[in-house]
């Protein structure tokens, strides 16, 4: 569900509404608790990489500060507010994964793995043993129901559309989300917080780290978690032009980094195997028509039986391309092929389809 909604639609209902302390969640609080529900404020707990070379010392999705804030706008609206402890899960469910797919050589997403397996979960189990049918968030997405198909559907959000990092949502959960910013573009939630008095946020600037490490602090980490292991750099015609220090440090597509004379070089590849990096300085070699993808979702919990037209993202900020999705073969993956080739395909990113403004899914690349 979304919302420009008319008031008292919530009719007294309860919500839960994940509050990480910034705009989006608080305005989206304000905005149900004026269409009569009964929101109840719940910050996730999440830890921060603890070393002394991280520049964060606290996880930027729940600072002190941050909770500080989401308690005192839940005062002030007069809404309850707890704080649940989420770190073991966290460790488990994102750090793990975060870690383990760089080992695998591939580049991880985990903000969509975080969005499935931790944060709307940690969500919906504390509304569920509260006795409280629904959930919301501050994403910028939709959810409505197909009468028709009898299914709910996730939608492009109107302005700054989130439904990317919420493919792997699954069907079962979708009748329990509201997203009351599904119809808002950002100027209009800012506006909405200087009105109703909370001007502070026009000042505060979102992080654009990762929540529990900073990129500054990326190679440190990298190098504690899993250790350096150096190998050659060779182009694709596997002449030798230098040495990495580790595959992990580096993403398909990479320019920045590969100090090699003759440039610029690009990422084209990796020989896992024989720990080789491959580059290039033809631009052209990034391209590919295909990929395949494992780990995928299907909203509706329908897989396709046959080839349909759909538009794609390979990345997040990525604008929608034109592809057929084939059918899941017998090696139970998924086979995309593009319309136009795309640049610098990567290896443990995902690959999310729409029909339309419509989210179908999505799915890891796997090569």
């Amino acid at each position: 569900m979304s919302s420009k909604a008319n008031k008292n639609i919530g009719r007294g209902r309860k919500v839960v509404v994940g509050m990480s302390g910034g705009v989006d969640s608080s305005m989206a609080l304000l905005l149900l608790k004026k269409q009569g529900w009964q929101p109840i404020g719940v910050s996730l707990k999440l830890p921060v990489w603890k070393n002394k070379k991280n520049h964060l010392r606290e996880n930027v999705c729940c600072t002190v500060e941050s909770f500080r804030v989401a308690r005192n706008i839940c005062r002030k609206l007069g809404v309850p507010y707890y704080i649940v402890d989420a770190q073991k899960d966290f460790k488990r469910e994102v750090i793990n994964y975060f870690v383990s797919s760089l080992k695998r050589k591939q580049t991880p997403n985990p903000c969509v793995i975080c969005n499935r397996y931790l944060k709307f979960k940690k969500l919906l189990d504390w509304a569920k043993k509260h006795k409280i049918d629904y959930i919301a968030t501050g994403h910028y997405a939709k959810i409505k129901q197909n009468l028709k198909a009898r299914k709910y559907e996730l939608l492009k959000g109107k302005d700054k559309d989130q439904s990317y990092s919420l493919c792997f949502l699954p069907q079962i959960w979708l009748k329990h989300i509201i997203f009351p910013l599904g119809d808002y573009i950002k100027e209009e939630v800012y506006k909405l917080a200087k009105k109703e008095g909370f001007e502070f946020f026009l000042k505060t600037k979102q992080s654009q780290d990762f929540c529990f490490i900073d990129n500054k602090s990326m190679q440190e980490f990298l190098k504690k978690e899993i250790g350096q292991k150096p190998g050659l750099i060779v182009d694709e015609n596997h002449q030798v032009l230098g040495q990495h220090q580790g595959l992990y440090f580096y993403t398909i597509g990479q320019r920045k980094g590969i100090k090699l004379p003759n440039g610029p070089y690009f990422v084209k590849g990796f020989n896992i195997k024989k720990n080789i990096l491959i580059v290039t300085n033809k631009p052209k070699e990034l391209l590919q028509k295909e990929v395949f993808l494992s780990l995928f979702n299907f909203i509706s919990g329908v897989l396709p039986n046959r080839a349909i037209n759909i538009q794609t993202k390979i990345r997040y900020r990525q604008s929608s391309e034109s592809a057929i999705l084939y059918p899941v073969n017998k090696l139970g993956k998924l086979r995309i092929v593009f319309k136009k080739s795309q640049r610098a395909v990567t290896p443990g990113q995902f690959c999310v389809f729409y029909n339309k403004n419509v989210c179908l899914g999505g799915g890891m690349i796997i090569r």
